[in-house]
This record gives structure tokens, sequence and C-alpha cells, in this order.
């Protein structure tokens, strides 16, 4: 297990300075993640509100039926029937009660709108922040890309000004991939 886990740890080392020194990548798995948080929010918000029609019709069809029970109670007590205007309240009584609970399910389910809304707009600012972001790091990597190549025309002027010969222009290149190569050994290590 230990070699396993210096493996791991040396992959996670060298993952964290990968994104370190590529900090647009980071950013963009950043994106990606807040965009699919936005997607999901927004289908949430859909099927809520759309919970919360339906929970609006049932209360719409809920108060119909108080409403044709509170006529027969009536009707019920103005024709001295007794035997019938009891078991209607009883009914109407409990179409309240069934009434209220569907009322507080639409609410809870307005609540939970509001603070999907909510989270939406935080989301939705959190990824603008990483969008700015993104752009200030891109323009900063052009302006250190126009800085390298202004550096580097200047180096190449100036070194074909002095006339390295091709012997010396050779060792130049060989030392150079020599000390690469010795650098790539040392990182395995």
């Amino acid at each position: 297990m230990s070699l396993f886990d210096d493996l791991s740890k040396f992959l996670e080392n060298r993952l964290e300075e990968f994104l370190k020194n590529n900090p647009h990548l980071e950013l963009e798995a950043l994106s990606d993640q807040l965009r699919k948080q936005e997607e999901d929010t927004l289908k949430l918000i859909a099927e809520l509100q759309m919970q919360e029609r339906r929970s609006q019709d049932d209360i719409l069809t809920t108060a119909q039926e108080i409403q044709k029970w509170h006529i027969r109670i009536q009707k019920a007590k103005a024709a001295g029937r007794e035997d019938l205007a009891i078991p209607a309240q009883q009914k109407e009584a409990s179409l309240l009660q069934e009434g209220n609970e569907k009322w507080g399910r639409m609410q809870g389910l307005q609540e939970r709108i509001n603070q999907s809304k909510e989270l939406l707009k935080k989301i939705q600012q959190r990824r603008q922040e990483v969008q700015n972001k993104a752009l200030e790091l891109q323009k900063m990597k052009t302006q250190n890309q126009e800085q390298q190549k202004l550096y580097t025309d200047k180096w190449w002027d100036s070194s074909s000004n002095s006339n390295f010969d091709d012997l010396d222009a050779k060792f130049r290149r060989w030392e150079t991939e020599d000390e690469l190569e010795n650098m790539k050994r040392n990182m395995g290590k």
C-alpha cells in the first residue's frame, strides 16, 4: 500500500501543480460545474412551478367540493333533514381540513421556489465572476505572450548579430537538451 499511497500523493501533487500552472483550466472546470448547477436549478424551479400549478388546481377542486357540500347542508337544514345535514357537515369539515393541508403544501412549494430562485441568482453571479476572472487571465496571458515575443525577438536579433557559428549553435542545443534530460531524470526520482 505504501507504493500506492506514494504514487497517489505524487499524482495529486502533480495535478495541483498543473492546475496552479494552468489556472484557466481550473476556472474552466469551475465554470462547467456552475453551468451544470444552473441547469439543474432551472429544472428544479420548473418542476416546482408545475407542482405548484397542480396544487392550485387541486385546492380549487377541493374548494368547489366544500362549496357544494355547504349548499347541501343548507338545503338539508331548510328541509328539516338532520339525518342528512349532520353527515354533510362532517364531510364539509373533512374537506376543510384537507383543503388546509393542501394549502400548507402549496405554501411549502412556493417557499422552495423562492429559495431555488435565490440559489439560481447566486449561481449566476458566481458564474459571471468566474467568466470575468477567466477573461482577465486570458488577457494577462496574451500580454505575457506579447512581452515574451518581444523579448525573444530582441534576443534573436542580438544573437544573430553576434554571428554564432554552426558548431557553437549545435553545442548549445546539445547542452540544453542534455540539461533538460537530466532535469527529467531528477524529477522522476
